[in-house]
């Protein structure tokens, strides 16, 4: 194996490991940081069906995001069904063998990647133009844009500029999640690719893309309004000497 192969295995490791430890160290501390009240979003549901079904509509249809900006609920949502769509392609290089039905995504998955600039364009021109969401945006919501906008143009160009062989992507990949580093492709374009996708994961756990697992820690989407039907008890409320429990009347 050459030593370009070797550091960029090693990379993937370190990005791997940042990538998963990262993302569950702070959805373990939202999950065990105590609420001391019912906070969920009016109207909010008083059964767990319904914050089931709740949390599914945030997740699925973005549905706050529709009520409250339909033009970025647009640019929003259509980014994320074409990501989808490239991850579930994307399957295909980490899976031996390849179900049908990934396989069957493989035209879909290549629309979804030069589909996917046009809302990644559009939610960076809005941070640019719109004079609110400018003035409330940081440098790294425009950085994580470029960076996205850049992983989907370095992977197009491996599809129409210059060729990459699929067979040796597999293999790298493979080699990557089974433990047996392999050679990388011989592609430069591949090369930039691969090195934006470690970035991104790199960066993951630190930025506002965390929001995908956030979400579900919420306690104003994931929380009953049931105060009227049950006492909630604060977590904060336990005092370890005496063993008694205070309550917010309500709650």
């Amino acid at each position: 194996m050459d030593s370009v192969s070797l550091i960029f295995n090693v990379l993937a490791y370190l990005a791997l490991a940042i990538f998963w430890v990262g993302v569950g160290y702070r959805l373990w501390v939202w999950a065990e940081t105590p609420v001391p009240l019912k906070i969920p979003t009016t109207p909010a549901p008083e059964t767990l069906s319904g914050v089931t079904a709740r949390m599914a509509g945030e997740v699925v249809l973005f549905r706050s995001l529709f009520r409250g900006d339909k033009a970025l609920w647009l640019g929003g949502w259509t980014f994320h069904g074409a990501l989808l769509l490239i991850l579930l392609k994307h399957l295909r290089y980490f899976l031996f063998p390849v179900p049908a039905w990934i396989a069957g995504l493989n035209h879909i998955g290549v629309y979804a990647g030069e589909f996917i600039l046009i809302p990644l364009l559009f939610l960076l021109v809005r941070r640019f133009t719109l004079e609110q969401v400018r003035y409330i945006s940081v440098l790294s919501d425009y950085l994580v844009l470029l960076l996205l906008i850049g992983i989907a143009l370095t992977g197009l160009a491996m599809k129409f500029v210059a060729g990459v062989d699929v067979v040796a992507v597999k293999a790298f990949m493979l080699g990557i999640i089974t433990l047996s580093p392999t050679a990388m492709p011989a592609s430069t374009w591949f090369l930039f690719h691969f090195s934006l996708v470690l970035l991104l994961l790199v960066y993951f756990p630190f930025s506002k893309l965390l929001h995908a697992g956030g979400v579900f820690v919420s306690p104003t989407r994931n929380q009953r309004d049931d105060g009227r039907i049950r006492r909630y008890v604060n977590p904060w409320d336990y005092p370890a000497e005496s063993g008694e429990v205070t309550t917010f009347g309500g709650g």
